[in-house]
């Protein structure tokens, strides 16, 4: 249970500091910033990394976590569960940015400045940059250690600097989730939930080719 709690808690706090900044930066005309909007998605990942590594993994992403799975790394009966937490969290961390500012039209939601195949390509490829860095700094299926925490919540900032713009570089189907449901707007939001589990499966089958005691285990 502490597991599920860990993915719960994490997520939320994930989604509700990152989008929370979006939000922010809607309502207040820009006071954020793009740049800090994206400087705070990386703090945020990378401080729930340290908190919750070593309970849960911090997976905090149906997608990750289904790529663990995928490379035997994580039990798939334990995916269901861990997708449901990751998902409550980010629905609650969205209920709560709604409550606080009811004026937000995306409440830090997903949409794409690029046509739906482009973005879906380009997001496919930034979750791929992001889950070789994780399942390679990881412990098992666990974001564990020193560098894991600076490695991940680090390239989540840098997607988030030059990609944001383009797909607000969600790479997490549960946190694109949250924001849709408690906002509203599903509008190309299937290409958010598809893109980062692709992504992330390509990821493990090419560092299964690459550096296989890494990526798999019975490879």
């Amino acid at each position: 249970m502490r597991k599920y709690i860990s993915e719960s808690i994490g997520t939320f706090s994930m989604v509700f500091c990152g989008t929370g900044a979006m939000t922010i930066n809607e309502v207040t005309g820009g006071d954020v910033t793009h740049v800090g909007i994206a400087i705070t998605w990386g703090l945020i990942v990378m401080a729930m990394i340290y908190a919750f590594g070593e309970i849960s993994g911090a997976h905090f992403n149906p997608a990750v976590t289904i790529a663990f799975a995928y490379a035997k790394k994580f039990e798939w009966n334990e995916v269901p569960l861990y997708i449901i937490a990751q998902c409550t969290g980010a629905i609650v961390a969205s209920s709560i940015l709604l409550f606080l500012f009811p004026e937000s039209e995306f409440l830090g939601g997903t949409m794409p400045a690029l046509d739906d195949l482009r973005a879906l390509v380009l997001e496919i490829l930034l979750t791929y940059f992001l889950m070789v860095v994780i399942i390679n700094v990881s412990t098992g299926s666990k974001e564990t250690g020193t560098m894991a925490g600076i490695a991940v919540g680090g390239v989540v900032l840098l997607e988030a600097m030059f990609a944001g713009p383009m797909t607000n570089a969600s790479m997490n189907p549960a946190r694109s989730l949250g924001p849709a449901l408690l906002s509203g707007h599903w509008e190309h939001q299937w290409l958010y939930f598809i893109a980062p589990v692709l992504g992330a499966l390509l990821a493990v089958l090419t560092c299964k080719l690459v550096k296989p005691d890494n990526c798999c285990t019975n490879c």
